[in-house]
């Protein structure tokens, strides 16, 4: 009786736990475990620093630089452009692979803000054209940009036009594994403009690439701003080399690690007077600076 009794007693506590189970989630019972730190890789976007290198050259400099990724501005001496055969794609996406440097990205200049209905298209199909170009070469995506709110037509509607052609983009990139990058730039660069744009684009693989603007220090500040668009990153973001005082680059890089970003900031800079020698200096020493960053 007594093993029949103490039987019963354990079934009714099972059948109880079983109920309680049920109705509370998961996680309410699961250990917490603390998220596993992502890092975040440093790389080049070839705008002006690497404009008149060729692809071999790009990779063997941005390797000595320890670099690891690299975003290809489009119609620079890489010539990596949809005139590429098949063959030649597969060329340019080998010789990525076997180097230390990931073909990250195509920085385009496509932009969706034209009143013009046939300068919109041109743009929106150059843009598919480029997705195909970043699949067939080993990248995870492109850069678009919204440049300007034309002062003819009232904002709302350019920024709701912006807003349905990236969504277009997106949904076509999507069917190729591709990510659009919207760099934060030109009129459009102001946080709540930028972020009224993406808030009408549901497509998850349309994000923003921060861009290290001066508008992101206006009205509330850099953390505000970050705060309001940050669930919406891309996994590139634009920055300036790590010895530059004109951002401040350290307290960004502070905020992406507390949201645990694991994407690539790209190097990216304007002044093209500095000679091969003097880039691989400050991108190198940038390397320097991010990996002690990695580290503090």
């Amino acid at each position: 009786m007594n093993t029949r009794r103490d039987f019963l007693k354990r079934a009714a506590m099972i059948a109880a736990y079983t109920g309680a189970v049920q109705l509370c989630p998961a996680s309410a019972f699961a250990a917490k475990k603390p998220k596993k730190p992502k890092k975040m890789k440093l790389g080049l976007v070839t705008y002006q620093w690497g404009m008149d290198w060729d692809v071999p050259t790009l990779i063997a400099n941005c390797e000595k630089a320890r670099l690891s990724g690299v975003e290809l501005r489009v119609e620079h001496a890489h010539n990596v452009t949809p005139q590429l055969s098949k063959e030649e794609r597969k060329t340019i996406a080998k010789r990525f692979a076997d180097s230390a440097v990931e073909l990250v990205s195509f920085g385009t200049t496509f932009e969706f803000h034209s009143p013009d209905a046939n300068t919109l298209r041109q743009h929106i199909e150059g843009t598919k054209e480029y997705v195909l170009l970043a699949k067939d070469c080993g990248a995870t995506g492109i850069k678009v940009r919204p440049n300007a709110l034309p002062s003819e037509v009232e904002k709302e509607k350019t920024i709701e036009q912006i807003a349905r052609s990236l969504s277009e983009v997106g949904r076509f990139a999507a069917r190729y594994g591709q990510e659009i990058r919207l760099e934060i730039h030109g009129g459009c660069a102001q946080i709540p403009i930028i972020k009224s744009i993406i808030d009408q684009v549901p497509e998850k693989n349309v994000g923003l690439c921060w861009n290290c603007n001066s508008q992101d220090l206006e009205g509330p500040g850099l953390k505000a701003n970050f705060e309001s668009v940050k669930k919406r990153l891309s996994g590139v973001i634009h920055i300036r080399h790590l010895e530059s005082e004109t951002y401040p680059t350290r307290e960004l890089f502070d905020l992406l690690r507390a949201e645990n970003y694991g994407g690539y900031l790209l190097i990216e800079e304007g002044n093209a007077t500095l000679s091969a020698e003097e880039r691989i200096r400050l991108l190198t020493q940038s390397a320097t600076i991010f990996a002690e960053w990695q580290k503090s």
